[in-house]
């Protein structure tokens, strides 16, 4: 099978250039073509680098509209030009046989409360919300993933009627690279980051932190005596908010920020538990890679952690308030990490890419037959 994915970027790491590229290797393991366009080969050139915040918050909104309107053009014509091809799209370009939604800009907005004026006063992402009602409403693809049952519902609440079929597909996890570290990984790493025995770690990466809920986290603390918050990811403007916020909060000792890194295992192996109290997830890819680790989750209920996260068993579900999850982290810092490895790791075994890309296969079978049925 020839397939064409379509993605603003693609490469190693997390969120969609990270996902796509581990669908894209399992689909060559499976033996077919992958071909990608990417938001560079729309403009013929890649992407400018900017001076300043303002012109980085300007740029990100030019090259989405870009991508959405010259992209889509010249996607098409891409994949014109490969008759026997069939596609899977990541997000903003309207063309290609699947659709895969990576999240929903609405209801990110109105988790965090005031949507109509987060809407209103970023034009992208009213674009953005135009842009997937003529999507969702449409014809433009033959069939939409979603990552969990949560998020089928939510298209429905956001757009009303979806007119194509809805397959729900989650992401795989890499089982290789995110794996319980042994004991002289977990003292190399704890050394590194100059922790001993005797601190107890809640982890934390991501970058957008208003909507990921660093705040609660650090708020948190003042319930959690015992824990030390490791925070990875961000940009320089927003960890400089919540250093102010921790020392606000008088638990600025206790809040480790390591900015953005790429080498995540160090930082699963030296942690004790991951916290992720986001207002909203398409997915979480985060959460399984920290279960994968072998560590408990204390998480909300938003993208894959209400199907994964089993209370007492593999972490804890808790509301968006510091006492909850103060409370929370208490009890899985009185225990032992390794108590909880065997069962961390078993709730996401069944989440390969291997058996992800499968599922796209089959996918792309059913919706283009002529195309995809030839080997």
């Amino acid at each position: 099978m020839h397939i064409v994915q379509i993605v603003p970027t693609i490469g190693s790491g997390s969120g969609v250039g990270g996902s796509a590229m581990r669908l894209s290797e399992e689909l060559r393991r499976l033996g077919h073509r992958v071909e990608t366009f990417t938001a560079d080969m729309a403009r013929g050139h890649g992407r400018a680098r900017p001076r300043t915040l303002l012109m980085h918050r300007l740029s990100r909104v030019w090259y989405a509209v870009e991508f959405s309107i010259a992209g889509t053009r010249k996607a098409r014509r891409f994949l014109a030009e490969r008759p026997g091809a069939v596609s899977i799209c990541h997000n903003a370009v309207m063309a290609g046989d699947v659709y895969v939604n990576h999240g929903i800009v609405f209801s990110s907005m109105r988790a965090r409360g005031d949507a109509f004026w987060r809407m209103v006063r970023n034009p992208l992402h009213s674009f953005t919300f135009v842009r997937d009602r003529i999507r969702y409403r449409g014809h433009t693809h033959l069939a939409i993933v979603a990552l969990t049952d949560d998020e089928v519902d939510e298209l429905s609440r956001v757009y009303g009627r979806v007119a194509p079929p809805v397959t729900v597909i989650p992401h795989g996890v890499d089982l290789e690279r995110f794996r319980p570290p042994d004991a002289a990984e977990r003292s190399s790493a704890r050394a590194a980051l100059k922790l001993d025995e005797e601190h107890r770690v809640a982890l934390f990466v991501g970058h957008e932190f208003e909507r990921k809920g660093v705040g609660e986290a650090i708020d948190a603390l003042v319930h959690a005596p015992t824990v030390l918050l490791l925070v990875v990811g961000g940009y320089a403007s927003a960890i400089e908010r919540m250093h102010r916020r921790a020392a606000a909060a008088g638990v600025a000792h206790r809040v480790l920020f390591a900015g953005p890194q790429t080498d995540l295992p160090r930082f699963f192996a030296a942690a004790d538990l991951f916290l992720f109290p986001s207002h909203y997830e398409s997915f979480g890819l985060v959460i399984t890679e920290a279960l994968a680790s072998g560590i408990p989750v204390i998480a909300t209920r938003t993208g894959c952690a209400s199907d994964l996260i089993d209370d007492g068993v593999n972490g804890y579900l808790v509301d968006r308030d510091p006492a909850m999850i103060g409370h929370a982290l208490e009890r899985i810092a009185a225990t032992e990490v390794d108590e909880w490895r065997e069962r961390c790791r078993a709730s996401v075994m069944h989440l390969t890419w291997r058996a992800t890309a499968e599922r796209y296969v089959a996918l792309l079978r059913e919706v283009a037959p002529e195309r995809a049925g030839a080997a």
